[in-house]
């Protein structure tokens, strides 16, 4: 059996692609738990519209989930397309995760012990400094590569517990 070369290269990039999306959900997972440690976490639509009305300039990444349970709440989807085109108009990398659970657990409960609402998470970054965080770098290069390949709001799975 031989490969054509176009074989060979179509395997390649799939594995790399899937690498990419792994480490891109593992960068994501370590964002969320630094930003959460330091109190940089806005969670829930109406939370973060505000944050991004308020003070667009410190918002640093904005996270948008969903699952099948929600996929037709044309609500939401709304509040999804907005929140998408504020952040492209900002320069805010925006990415989708489809384990809402999951990343519920990572952002924790409310007061009350209910999960809080992780449809949109947003990571800030107070003040004039910009906080600097090796996860967050990773993840900015990979929405940068995936808007290179027509790719604007990349899909992220995150690492099984």
């Amino acid at each position: 059996m031989t490969l054509e070369l176009e074989e060979i290269f179509g395997q390649e990039s799939a594995l790399d692609a899937t690498d990419r999306v792994q480490s891109a959900g593992t960068a994501l997972e370590e964002l969320l738990v630094s930003a959460k440690k330091q109190d940089y976490l806005t969670v829930g639509v109406y939370e973060s519209a505000k944050i991004m009305n308020v003070d667009p300039d410190n918002v640093a990444f904005c996270v948008l989930a969903t699952d099948e349970e929600y996929e037709c709440d044309i609500a939401l989807q709304i509040h999804f397309t907005l929140i998408q085109a504020f952040c492209f108009d900002n320069d805010i990398n925006v990415v989708r995760v489809n384990d809402i659970e999951r990343l519920a657990e990572l952002v924790g409960t409310e007061e009350a012990g209910e999960p809080k609402d992780a449809h949109c998470i947003l990571v800030t970054s107070p003040g004039a400094e910009s906080w600097k965080d090796p996860a967050l770098d990773k993840l900015h290069l990979f929405c940068e590569e995936s808007r290179s390949v027509y790719d604007w709001v990349p899909t992220i799975t995150l690492p099984e517990r």
